[in-house]
C-alpha cells in the first residue's frame, strides 16, 4: 500500500499519525474509541498501539476466566465485526458480573500487545471499570451459542447484537452509501417522494389503506354513549323557539321599535338557529364508519378520498425528471400481499431514479453501471463482513461479488428468454411453472437463465404489454413494451425498469384499458400534455441486493425490522 493510501485509511479508521507515531482518535460525539479504530490496522502493525491510554464501550459477546480470578471479555461496539479482547483482574470490578453474555461495559485501560497469542493482536488492560450494564442471564434470549436466524427474528430489538444482523446492518449501510454517491456524482438530484398516495403506481390493488375513519368512528361512539344525540322532540322544540323568535323580530320592525331593541332580537334569533343547526348535525350522526347511498363516505375521511401507502415513488419522480432531467429517491414502499415466503416483505425499501432525453437502452446502462458499482463498494468496503457470509453462509458471495463487478451482462429479448426456456425443457429440464410467451417469468425460469444458461446476469427486455404496467412504453408492435428486468444469480429479479409512455393518447388508451380512474391520472396526463419527453427509470429492491450480496436466503433478514402479516412489532 503506498504511503499516502495508509494514511487515507488510517485517517478513516480514526488513527491519527503524529510524528511517526499512531494515535487513536475518539470517536466524534462520544469519549470512547471505536473497537474498529483498534483492531483495524491499515499495515498490520499493531505494536504502535502498544501503552496507549483508551476508554472502549460495547457489550461483552463472550467471557472466559484467566489466572488468579481474571476474566477476558470479548467486546463488541457494532463498528466493525471484529472484537477487543479485554482483560479484567479481580480488583477493578466484580467479576461474577462480568461472566454474562450481553453485559454492556464501558473501560478505561491500556492497550497491550498479547505474548504469543496469534488469534489476537491487541488487548485492552482495564485500569478502570467506568460502567457495567448488566443482564440476568435468566432472562437474555441470546445466548453465546449460534442461533438459527428465524429464531432471533423473535427478537428484533435485540438481533443487532447478533454478528449475522449487525453485518448486514453495516453492508445495507455501505450500499445506502454507494447508492447515493453513484447518482449524486451522475448529476441526479435526491427527491423525496410522498409515503401517501391516492393512486396505485403499480395496479395490482395490494395496497395499505390509510384512514382516519375507524379512529374517528369509535371517538364518536364513545362521545354518543357520554352525551346521547338529540332526539326529534328537541329539534322540534328548537324549531318552535326559532319561530318565536323570527315572530318576535317580525313584530318590532312593523312597530317601529329602535334599532337597538330590534338588534337585540335579531342576535338571539341568529343564536337560536345556529342551536337548531347543531341540534340538527349531531342528530344525523351514527356510530361506526360513515356511509353514503350505501358505501363509505370517503368524504369525510382526512384526505376526503381513498388514500394509500406508496408501492412505488415513481409517478411522482417522473414530474422531477421532466423538470430536472435526472431525479432519484430511495425510500420505503408497502405493498398488502399475503405471502410468507422468504421473497417477501411488506415493507420494503426501493431505489428508484428516472431519467428525462433516455430510452430504454440509456435505462439498461444506467442499471448495469449501478449495481457493478454497488458490487465494487461492496469489495472495496466491506471485506470483512463479505468473508464472514462466505465462512458462514455462502461460500460463493465474493466470486459472485467479482463476477458481476467484472463482467458485461447479457440482453436479451423476453421472445428469446422463453425460447431458450423451452429449449431448456424440451432437453429435460423440469420447471414447477409452465413456460409459454405470455407468462411472467417466475424465479426459478430467472436463476436458470442467470445460473445455468448464462452464468452471469442477464438483461431481460420488450416484455409482453399484459404483464407489465400501463405506463410502460408501447413498442411498434402492439404487443410488448420497453420494458427491462435486471436478473442476478441467486435472487433473479433484481431491477425492473422500462422507458415511460411520453404519448398522452397511447398512455390514456392504457390507463383505460386497465381499467383505471382516469381523474385519478390527470396530474401524471398533464406531463405529456405540457413539454412531453422521452424518458426512462427503474427500481431497485434494496433487500434483494442485499440477498444478493450476503447470499441469506430469506429477505426478512436482510431488513432492520422486518414486517410481514401478523407482524408488525
Amino acid at each position: 500500500m503506498a504511503n499516502g493510501d495508509s494514511k487515507l485509511l488510517g485517517a478513516q479508521l480514526g488513527v491519527l499519525t503524529l510524528n511517526g507515531t499512531a494515535s487513536i482518535a475518539k470517536a466524534e460525539f462520544s469519549d470512547i474509541v471505536p473497537i474498529r479504530s483498534i483492531i483495524v490496522r491499515p499495515d498490520d502493525d499493531w505494536s504502535a498501539l502498544a501503552g496507549q491510554q483508551v476508554r472502549v464501550g460495547g457489550w461483552v459477546k463472550t467471557a472466559r476466566k484467566g489466572s488468579k480470578g481474571s476474566r477476558f471479555l470479548q467486546l463488541n461496539d457494532g463498528s466493525c465485526l471484529g472484537n477487543l479482547q479485554v482483560f479484567v483482574e479481580a480488583d477493578k470490578v466484580d467479576l461474577g458480573q462480568l461472566a454474562r453474555t450481553g453485559i454492556c461495559v464501558v473501560a478505561d485501560g491500556v492497550l497491550k500487545l498479547p505474548p504469543g497469542d496469534k488469534e489476537q493482536k491487541v488487548e485492552l488492560k482495564v485500569e478502570k471499570m467506568v460502567h457495567v450494564g448488566p443482564v440476568d442471564p435468566a432472562d437474555y434470549p441470546l445466548p453465546k451459542t449460534s442461533l438459527p436466524l428465524e429464531f432471533v427474528r423473535n427478537f428484533v430489538h435485540l438481533r443487532p447484537r447478533t454478528c449475522t444482523i449487525s453485518s448486514v446492518i453495516r453492508i445495507r449501510s455501505a450500499l445506502a452509501h454507494a447508492t447515493h454517491i453513484f447518482f449524486l456524482e451522475r448529476g441526479f438530484l435526491n427527491v423525496q417522494t410522498p409515503i401517501m398516495n391516492c393512486s396505485d403506481c403499480e395496479g395490482a390493488g395490494e395496497m395499505f389503506q390509510v384512514t382516519t375513519l375507524f379512529s374517528e368512528g369509535e371517538k364518536l361512539e364513545k362521545d354518543l354513549l357520554k352525551n346521547p344525540p338529540p332526539s326529534e322532540a328537541d329539534v322540534e322544540a328548537a324549531k318552535v323557539i326559532v319561530k318565536e323568535k323570527g315572530d318576535v323580530v317580525a313584530l318590532l320592525k312593523s312597530s317601529k321599535a329602535s334599532k337597538m331593541d330590534i338588534g337585540d332580537a335579531v342576535a338571539e334569533l341568529k343564536r337560536a338557529k345556529e342551536n337548531l343547526w347543531k341540534l340538527e348535525e349531531r342528530s344525523k350522526l351514527q356510530p361506526g364508519i360513515p356511509h353514503k347511498e350505501g358505501k363509505i363516505d370517503y368524504t369525510r375521511d382526512f384526505f376526503g378520498r381513498p388514500t394509500f401507502l406508496t408501492v412505488s415513488g415513481q409517478l411522482q419522480l417522473e414530474a422531477y425528471a421532466c423538470s430536472l432531467s435526472k431525479a432519484y429517491s430511495f425510500g420505503p414502499t408497502f405493498r398488502a400481499e399475503k405471502s410468507h415466503t422468504t421473497r417477501h416483505l411488506a415493507e420494503f425499501w426501493m431505489v428508484e431514479p428516472e431519467m428525462a432525453f433516455a430510452e430504454l437502452e440509456d435505462d439498461m446502462n444506467c442499471a448495469e453501471a449501478y449495481v457493478k458499482f454497488m458490487c465494487e463498494w461492496l469489495l472495496e468496503k466491506c471485506h470483512e463482513d463479505m468473508e464472514f457470509f462466505a465462512e458462514r453462509y455462502d461460500k460463493s458471495c465474493i466470486d459472485r461479488l467479482r463476477m458481476v463487478a467484472s463482467t458485461p451482462f447479457e440482453r436479451i429479448t423476453y421472445t428469446e428468454a422463453v425460447d431458450l426456456l423451452i429449449e431448456a425443457v424440451k432437453n429435460g429440464k423440469e420447471f414447477e411453472n409452465h413456460v409459454e410467451w405470455g407468462i411472467d417469468l417466475s424465479s426459478e425460469h430467472e436463476r436458470y437463465l442467470t445460473e445455468v444458461k448464462f452464468q452471469k446476469p442477464v438483461i431481460v427486455y420488450n416484455y409482453p404489454k399484459d404483464i407489465k404496467a400501463f405506463y410502460m412504453r408501447l413498442n411498434d408492435d402492439f404487443e410488448t413494451v420497453a420494458a427491462m428486468d435486471v436478473l442476478v444469480p441467486k435472487v433473479g429479479e433484481l431491477i425492473g425498469g422500462s422507458q415511460r409512455e411520453e404519448r398522452f393518447d397511447v398512455l390514456q388508451n392504457r390507463i383505460l384499458e386497465r381499467g383505471l380512474p382516469v381523474d385519478l391520472y390527470q396530474w401524471y396526463l398533464d406531463l405529456r400534455r405540457f413539454g412531453t419527453v422521452k424518458h426512462s427509470g427503474f427500481g431497485l429492491g434494496f433487500e434483494r441486493m442485499v440477498m444478493f450480496a450476503t447470499g441469506l436466503d430469506n429477505i426478512k433478514d436482510c431488513i432492520p425490522n422486518p414486517r410481514i402479516e401478523g407482524r408488525a412489532d
